[in-house]
């Protein structure tokens, strides 16, 4: 006989979802916790951590925390389960949910460490290959 968390659990519809809508919920989600600037990153083709990065960002260690948390509480039992880390200080949280990993930052961090200039550079291996041919000529 199962319990009801594993009833619930089967029950819920983000079990179901496919990469997309899994990536339209949680983008969904930060905006309804009014979370700000908040930008997707496709990562198909430059790494094989994920096929998504999403980062946004909260005014203060509180409000980036309660994003982080509503967040988790949402993605835990989803296809995937959720992984947390920086919940500690809240100044920089990731969650992994699998094919999406989410960065919630403060302002100032998130500058700092400026994780789109980062991602948002060409790493597909003909583009490095290319750039290595050129760099020999």
């Amino acid at each position: 006989m199962q319990d009801t968390t594993e009833l619930k659990n089967a029950s819920d519809p983000i079990q179901s979802f496919s990469s997309a809508e899994l990536l339209q919920f949680v983008i969904t989600s930060l905006e309804d916790d009014k979370a700000e600037d908040i930008i997707n990153i496709d990562l198909k083709g430059k790494t094989s951590i994920a096929d998504s990065m999403i980062i946004a960002s909260g005014r203060s260690t509180r409000q980036v925390a309660a994003i982080a948390d509503h967040l988790y509480r949402k993605l835990k039992h989803g296809p995937n389960g959720c992984k947390l880390e920086g919940m500690e200080k809240a100044d920089w949280v990731l969650l992994d949910a699998g094919s999406i990993i989410i960065h919630i930052f403060r302002p100032e961090v998130r500058t700092f460490y400026n994780l789109e200039k980062m991602w948002a550079v060409d790493f597909t291996p003909e583009k490095m290959l290319a750039s290595a041919v050129d760099a020999q000529k």
